[in-house]
């Protein structure tokens, strides 16, 4: 994957679900990304496909990074401060979920007034992935 540094790789199990995560937690971080790709449907490339729920069912489902960031340090998380970011992340999107619910669209969850602490949360853990390892 683009962008991510072999040295955030060192220190976990498995680097390929790191690279999931780190690539999930960039894309809850960058606001025009979510409205070209997730809500506006403009593909980097034909046969792509990414939206929110692909990105969350990478950090709850298939790496727990946001189910129990605790269980993931050494296997996908590095430090401390990782999975302290992402339990931050968690409240902000559990938050977001809690209270608009599981149906709604992309483009709802963006606008909702919830959204800014997910963004900021995303941006604050992707520095730290991005500086740890």
């Amino acid at each position: 994957m683009a962008g991510v540094e072999l040295s955030e790789l060192s220190g976990v199990s498995f680097p390929d679900m790191r690279r999931n995560v780190v690539s999930a937690v960039r894309a809850l971080a960058d606001e025009e990304y979510q409205h070209r790709v997730w809500v506006g449907r403009i593909y980097p490339q034909e046969g792509f496909y990414d939206d929110l729920s692909v990105n969350l069912n990478i950090l709850y489902d298939d790496t727990l990074v946001l189910d129990d960031p605790p269980s993931a340090l050494g296997t996908v998380l590095t430090s401390e401060a990782e999975v302290a970011a992402m339990v931050e992340l968690a409240s902000a999107v559990d938050d977001l979920l809690r209270r608009e619910g599981n149906d709604k669209t992309d483009a709802e969850y963006v606008a909702s007034p919830l959204w800014g602490a997910v963004l900021r949360s995303a941006s604050t853990a992707l520095v730290i992935l991005s500086r740890t390892g």
